[in-house]
């Protein structure tokens, strides 16, 4: 019998993770973790965001991280699983509002990170026209409990449908806010910290990252500064749908996994 780690071919989670229009959703899901005080911070005070290097290297390993808890064999997903806990547990950082300390590894920012995931992975697929009915939207935020155990949340304290996601993330709302120390993401994104030989992507980045933007709930939009109006909504809409019918182009192995042999080997067995 094949290890196909936490989810499987017949996992609403492979369909979903594999359409390339989730990468407008990876970084809307970076969005809603900026808005998690003690979240945001734990990042700004362990990395250096604005050094090419650094960020790079930094999204580089994320992206790595998903695709194995995506993908990888059980024994793959619980390695990375270690490593990820091991350094939560080993950093942390400080209010300065208040002086007191966290740890990076602190559950409430971690359930936050985990729903604001998952929400903008499902939200995104959906407004691109990802073929989802109701029930396979609960069974993907059902999936997403055990990639929630792999960074050391209890699976039963995170959401497991989507109305439970909605009810948590509407009593978590007065308690967000973009933290004043932090560059703002829009700015970042004209500057975006590119590696020199990816200078040539620096003009796309901006206009993804507006779309990422765009597609954030509008009481997010308001928290970062941004207007929210419909009109936003219907661009959003419209552009995820239009580049996901410009995308779905790609041969059907290549969008339903990262790597690419891999998915062959594992959906033919």
């Amino acid at each position: 019998m094949r290890d196909h780690g936490l989810f499987g071919p017949e996992s609403v989670t492979w369909r979903v993770m594999g359409e390339p229009i989730l990468l407008v959703g990876g970084l809307r899901a970076l969005l809603m973790q900026g808005l998690h005080p003690t979240a945001m911070r734990g990042v700004l005070q362990n990395s250096a965001l604005m050094d090419p290097d650094e960020a790079w290297a930094r999204f580089l390993r994320t992206t790595e991280f998903v695709r194995v808890r995506t993908y990888g064999t059980r024994e793959e997903v619980e390695r990375a699983g270690r490593r990820v806990r091991k350094i939560h547990a080993t950093l942390g950082g400080v209010d300065p509002e208040t002086g007191e300390r966290f740890r990076l590894d602190d559950p409430d920012a971690l359930r936050w990170v985990h729903v604001g995931e998952v929400d903008s992975y499902l939200g995104v697929a959906r407004r691109a026209g990802v073929r989802l009915t109701d029930e396979e939207a609960d069974r993907f935020v059902a999936e997403w409990r055990r990639a929630a155990e792999v960074v050391g949340l209890d699976p039963a304290d995170v959401p497991g449908s989507v109305g439970e996601m909605r009810d948590y993330i509407d009593a978590q709302r007065p308690g967000l806010y973009f933290v004043p120390e932090a560059a703002h993401p829009l700015r970042m994104a004209l500057n975006a910290p590119l590696p020199r030989r990816l200078t040539l992507l620096k003009p796309v980045f901006p206009a993804i990252m507006l779309l990422a933007f765009a597609s954030l709930p509008r009481w997010a939009r308001r928290l970062y500064g941004v207007p929210a109006t419909p009109m936003g909504d219907l661009w959003a809409t419209t552009t995820l749908k239009t580049l996901h019918t410009g995308l779905g182009l790609i041969p059907a192995h290549v969008r339903y996994a990262p790597d690419a042999r891999r998915a062959r080997r594992l959906t033919v067995a």
